[in-house]
């Protein structure tokens, strides 16, 4: 039942229930010891780890899986390390690694990525989404799994030069910076024409464009360089067919219209972007993902996480293509009981 809810859903053919999916929970080990007894650890064997994985999915009744191939591996050695904090479960995921790509900006500006990066042809590429996608179909069957990418634009840009790098070039010329934007665009259009040609019906597509607080660029420069490059990515996607998920971290409210003319079919957001206004505007004709929130998870009582339940199935239950989820992560910080406690009032929610 999972995989027909989620497609009836990204169809806009509501189910009777309304489907769900998350993220990170499957990795937060405490919590899926407890919904499957599997005796699993941060320490157990990969092949362990993802039994347990696959059967809280199932318990959980993921209906689709979000999942992404191209990431800044395909940069290889040319891009930013950035190190990464304790997220994961046992602290496996910290890194102090720190490197900048370009120190001087000057020289950032004459960046080539047709020089520094090979281009796998057209038919690699939409063979290597199709495996993707086989092999988490293997792992994972009766869910809707998917391919897609994540270092879409100002992801990859934000992965190659780094924050710092990234911001000075933008500060000290927009105008140039969207040229370079254009140029990645230009290379990484060559992964969305084999995407087109891959075996998946639903592919995501990921681009982290905003932060907590909305755009850290001028509202223009998006759409005058960005958007443009999206409609461009997202001709051949959908002129093979395939549904277009949209997914960015931070608040990006301000864009819903921008991102929905560009062609997109449904929006994954966090807290912070007003599903609200996603589900007046949109909510008969696209579908959409989200979006309680994890902080409520983290810290909140049993009657605010209920509020917190409530407060998006009542936007969200009338919308044929309404998939529910705790935006942005349920992380291994969470208390057991109280992601127990919002999955149960989410399966009596659920019922339409």
């Amino acid at each position: 039942m999972a995989y027909e809810d989620a497609m009836a859903a990204l169809r806009l053919d509501m189910p009777d229930r309304v489907p769900r999916t998350e993220y990170s929970a499957e990795g937060h080990w405490p919590l899926v010891r407890a919904v499957t007894g599997i005796d699993v650890t941060p320490d157990s064997p990969a092949g362990l780890q993802a039994k347990a994985a696959a059967a809280f999915r199932k318990a959980w009744d993921y209906g689709f899986i979000w999942n992404v191939l191209v990431t800044g591996s395909v940069f290889g050695a040319h891009r930013t390390t950035m190190g990464h904090a304790v997220y994961a479960d046992g602290g496996v995921d910290f890194d102090t690694g720190v490197r900048a790509l370009y120190d001087d900006p000057e020289e950032a500006f004459r960046w080539d990525p047709f020089a520094l990066y090979p281009l796998p042809s057209r038919s690699g590429i939409a063979r290597a989404f199709s495996d993707h996608l086989a092999a988490a179909n293997e792992a994972n069957p009766g869910i809707l799994n998917m391919t897609g990418t994540y270092v879409t634009c100002l992801s990859g840009l934000i992965d190659i030069f780094g924050w710092q790098t990234l911001l000075e070039m933008a500060g000290t010329d927009e105008d140039r910076f969207g040229d370079l934007a254009t140029r990645y665009a230009d290379w990484f259009l060559h992964y969305f024409e084999g995407l087109a040609d891959s075996d998946a019906p639903v592919v995501m597509v990921h681009d982290d464009i905003v932060w907590t607080e909305g755009a850290f660029l001028p509202p223009a420069w998006y759409r005058r360089y960005l958007f443009p490059a999206y409609k461009r990515y997202f001709a051949p996607l959908r002129e093979a067919g395939k549904i277009i998920l949209y997914t960015s971290d931070g608040n990006y409210t301000e864009f819903i219209h921008d991102i929905a003319d560009c062609g997109v079919h449904g929006f994954v957001m966090e807290p912070v972007t007003d599903m609200a206004l996603v589900a007046e505007h949109y909510g008969r004709t696209h579908a959409f993902v989200g979006n309680a929130d994890t902080r409520i998870l983290l810290s909140g009582t049993r009657e605010e996480i209920e509020a917190e339940v409530r407060r998006c199935m009542d936007i969200g239950k009338a919308c044929p293509g309404f998939f529910m989820a705790v935006g942005n992560h349920i992380p291994s910080n969470t208390p057991v009981e109280n992601a127990l406690w919002y999955n149960e009032c989410f399966e009596r929610m659920r019922r339409r």
